[in-house]
């Protein structure tokens, strides 16, 4: 009988068959430590950004189609809802040298 080049499916148990849920709603969330504390940076890349934003860190505008970072804080004393809706899009430059 020939041998099936089909792949296999991911067996129960294997690290790559479970699905982080936050990854899969944030793509490559991580969190930064800068002199202010602790923040959620998520990046966008160049085909999902399709609005304009403001920089917080230049004043220049964020054009559709321009890679960039959205911030907000991961130790807000209101909680996680309300430094979501604080969050901001800034330009990877801008974010790493603030």
């Amino acid at each position: 009988m020939p041998r099936s080049n089909r792949p296999r499916g991911a067996r129960p148990g294997d690290d790559e068959s479970e699905i982080d849920l936050n990854r899969a709603l944030y793509g490559s969330l991580r969190t930064e430590t800068k002199r202010d504390g602790a923040w959620n940076v998520q990046p966008v890349s160049a085909t999902s950004a399709a609005k304009t934003y403001i920089c917080p860190g230049c004043g220049l505008d964020i054009t559709p189609g321009t890679a960039h970072v959205v911030a907000w804080r991961a130790d807000g004393l209101m909680g996680e809802a309300d430094g979501i809706a604080a969050r901001r899009h800034w330009h990877a430059h801008c974010w790493k040298i603030r």
